[in-house]
């Protein structure tokens, strides 16, 4: 795996963003990411769509990497950590997040987070709440925009499109704003929204190779 990198300064902080759909911020040890979606081909398989439990294993082996790089001591999931409440997914996920006792887990609550008492208990989160806010900045699953706070969100699964002669190209991507940076979503079972961004970004496009600036 490849992890191509872009710093972008926020609230005169360093991020490095990231072509495997992650930020690091250096300064809090903190790496940032949106819409893992934990449970989702568990939940097409009990609807009777057939589908591999490959994409939750390539999204968790990924974060693996990013935080042997990386080392961490914060791991923030700005929403959607879940896809549909308590399902055998879960009972992977929290077996691979107990390879690391020392990583704090912060988790702000997206639309699909609906933890119920049990899951609560099963996920062990460090934190857990509609915002967090560190320093300057406002980590809150959708834009608020009643909050003069810079924000890093996520949900809207961002996607930018490339034309070409031949063919039109969907990538996902970050988009940076004066008061915000959406995330694209972790999970790569996920679509795009290229139409409702944040007007006036700065797109940051990626593939498995690199990302660059549009």
């Amino acid at each position: 795996m490849n992890i191509a990198t872009k710093n972008v300064t926020i609230q005169s902080e360093i991020f490095t963003l990231t072509n495997q759909r992650a930020v690091f911020w250096k300064k809090e040890k903190a790496l940032i990411l949106s819409d893992l979606h934990i449970g989702k081909t568990a939940h097409f398989r009990k609807n009777g769509i057939a589908l591999a439990n490959h994409v939750m294993k390539s999204d968790l082996e990924r974060l693996s990497v990013l935080i042997a790089y990386f080392q961490p001591e914060k791991f923030i999931m700005v929403g959607d950590l879940l896809h549909a409440g308590n399902n055998s997914d879960v009972d992977e996920f929290c077996a691979w997040k107990n390879q690391y006792p020392d990583l704090k887990f912060y988790l702000v609550e997206g639309n699909h987070d609906r933890i119920s008492k049990v899951l609560d208990e099963k996920l062990c989160l460090d934190f857990k709440a509609d915002v967090l806010e560190l320093g300057d900045i406002l980590f809150i699953h959708d834009f608020d925009n009643s909050n003069p706070k810079f924000q890093i969100t996520g949900h809207i699964h961002p996607g930018f499109v490339i034309s070409s002669p031949v063919k039109n190209i969907r990538l996902p991507c970050f988009v940076k704003t004066s008061g915000q940076l959406l995330l694209p979503a972790y999970s790569e079972f996920t679509g795009l929204d290229t139409k409702n961004l944040p007007k006036g970004g700065k797109f940051f496009v990626f593939t498995d190779a690199e990302i660059y600036e549009i």
